[in-house]
């Protein structure tokens, strides 16, 4: 994940670099459950309206989650699926709080309504994240269901006037792009307090539906948006949150922008994106799926690594042995193509090996996703 209001505030008030430190353990997503209420174009998990046998029960899970906070594990993302269709979701969810973890909700939203808003807002959720494909129709499109939109849009009314922390995730592809503006806007007309934006990945759905891929001009303009939309907040003194992910070129492609924009401070941010050192995929990142299999992350479902029922997560994630583990953690990273000449690796580490693997077959090569010119991967280049 990219922070881009990290960043940016650093801009506006600078402090100097500071050697990076990896957190005691990764951050988990954690998908409890398949079984959700709408059918996405994009759904990494491929989740459907049914029930999936072998899904973890709620005693594992507990003991899941003691092994993973004596492990040093500190963030919790529950998702689906549809975490809220989980019939022990708020009890999970209090229980992760009350062993100290920061523990965010992964939604649709649209099942966020009067008769449990109570209840997700006792659990004490660190965020909530809902999703939206674009504006009304869009939105509906993509999710595969009439009245979708209004539906989260009711759920991010109610987390507001709970004052849960609440934020937009959009997944960008062709067919909804011209909606990004309209998306900004809802930062302030429904009060969102974050904006996470996530570059379309090569998994479950997504890899069906990879011919909707932004062009990389697309994605490039819809970044530039982004930038400034977030360094207007913070001028003003309202500062929002803008993340972005699975593309880790986004560093790289600030980087490019801040020479422009502001290139006084180009070296510092250029420092500090190397210490940041884009893609955490194995590293600080992992999954668990709804039936305990440990992944990457959220789009290696076609990989596992163990499986918790057999053996404990913190084993798993430190197995020396496992060879997918020992080839994301190389630094540099063995990648091939346009990845191999970049005079940025230590800044994106390569990006999402993901769509590499499944567009070509192999884990190492160049990065299909990856939208920057060969002037701006060159030492020295500059963006046009």
């Amino acid at each position: 994940m990219f922070r881009i209001s990290a960043f940016v505030s650093d801009l506006l008030q600078p402090t100097p670099p500071v050697p990076r430190r990896d957190p005691p353990g990764p951050v988990v997503i954690w998908n409890l459950i398949r079984r959700c209420n709408l059918q996405c174009r994009h759904c990494y998990s491929a989740s459907v309206d049914k029930d999936f046998p072998g899904e973890l029960r709620y005693e594992e899970i507990c003991a899941v989650m003691d092994d993973l906070h004596a492990f040093g594990v500190r963030a919790l993302i529950l998702s689906g699926g549809e975490p809220l269709l989980h019939p022990r979701i708020f009890d999970i969810a209090r229980r992760a709080k009350a062993l100290g973890f920061y523990v965010g909700l992964s939604t649709n939203g649209t099942l966020i309504n009067e008769g449990n808003i109570a209840s997700i807002a006792d659990c004490g959720f660190d965020y909530v994240g809902i999703s939206l494909d674009g504006l009304g129709a869009t939105h509906d499109r993509f999710r595969g269901q009439a009245g979708a939109f209004a539906a989260s849009l009711e759920g991010i009314r109610l987390c507001r006037e709970r004052a849960l922390k609440v934020g937009i995730r959009y997944t960008m592809t062709q067919g909804n792009a011209a909606d990004l503006p309209g998306l900004l806007d809802l930062l302030d007309t429904s009060g969102v307090d974050r904006f996470y934006f996530s570059h379309l990945n090569y998994a479950g759905r997504g890899l069906r539906n990879r011919g909707e891929d932004s062009h990389h001009r697309m994605t490039r303009a819809a970044m530039e948006r982004i930038f400034e939309a977030c360094l207007a907040y913070a001028s003003a003194g309202r500062p929002k949150e803008f993340t972005s992910g699975n593309n880790d070129a986004d560093g790289v492609f600030f980087l490019h922008w801040v020479r422009r924009r502001f290139p006084s401070h180009a070296a510092r941010i250029e420092a500090k994106l190397r210490n940041w050192g884009g893609n955490a995929s194995g590293v600080n990142v992992a999954n668990i799926d709804n039936r305990g299999n440990v992944h990457a992350d959220t789009m290696w479902w076609h990989y596992t690594l163990g499986n918790v029922r057999l053996r404990p997560f913190s084993e798993i994630w430190s197995n020396p042995d496992e060879p997918l583990l020992q080839v994301l953690r190389r630094r540099p990273r063995p990648v091939k193509g346009r990845c191999a000449g970049c005079a940025y690796l230590d800044i994106c580490n390569g990006n999402t090996r993901i769509r590499a693997e499944k567009q070509s077959g192999d884990l190492w090569a160049e990065d299909p996703g990856c939208y920057l010119t060969d002037d701006e991967i060159a030492a020295g280049g500059a963006a046009r």
